[in-house]
């Protein structure tokens, strides 16, 4: 199944909304973390972890099914410098939704710290070293925070477009199925008629 005229697949909708949670709960849980002392910390934690390799594993599947399924075109009424600014912004979700895990996985590496998902240990993917830890203790809490503005960014956009500029965007991510019904016409468009007048 491919993407239709004006709507991602079943598949990409489903992939996006359970990131959507994943992520959001990750991040708060992530804000509980830095403000929080034992024990609650190493509980946060416990449930921080196994949901960043989540979100690792769905961005991957997420980018594979994107790059072998596509994505339906922008509107040709949005202009150009939004059409570049939700190109970039959608690279910049990619990059960060597997960044930011891989950081902490390497943070955790880093201080010899044990990363257990299901039971199951996964080996370190850096070496233990205190001064990389703290390195990568930064850049991760700076990724946090830009994927935090980013996301707020994301929801403005996606407000602006489901209720101001009604031009379908929203819509292609919508996790209902588009109907005849759902699709919403912006009349600030120069209407064309089809028919030519004799």
């Amino acid at each position: 199944m491919t993407p239709t005229g004006t709507q991602f697949t079943a598949l990409q909708r489903a992939l996006h909304w359970l990131m959507a949670v994943c992520i959001v709960a990750m991040l708060f849980i992530g804000v509980g973390m830095v403000s929080t002392i034992r024990p609650d910390y190493l509980k946060l934690v416990s449930i921080h972890k196994p949901l960043g390799i989540a979100v690792l594993v769905l961005a991957l599947i997420r980018l594979v099914v994107r790059l072998l399924r596509g994505a339906p075109p922008l509107p040709e009424s949005m202009p150009r410098p939004m059409q570049l600014a939700a190109h970039l912004s959608h690279l910049a979700f990619y990059v960060l939704m597997i960044a930011l895990p891989l950081l902490g996985w390497g943070m955790l590496s880093a201080e010899n710290y044990p990363v257990i998902v299901a039971g199951i240990h996964l080996p370190p993917i850096a070496p233990q070293s205190n001064h990389l830890h703290t390195l990568l203790w930064n850049a991760h809490r700076l990724a946090a925070l830009c994927f935090f503005a980013l996301i707020v960014v994301h929801l403005a956009a996606a407000l602006f477009h489901a209720l101001i500029r009604r031009d379908g965007v929203f819509q292609a991510m919508a996790p209902w199925r588009e109907t005849s019904s759902t699709i919403t016409v912006n009349t600030s468009l120069p209407y064309k008629n089809p028919v030519k007048e004799n």
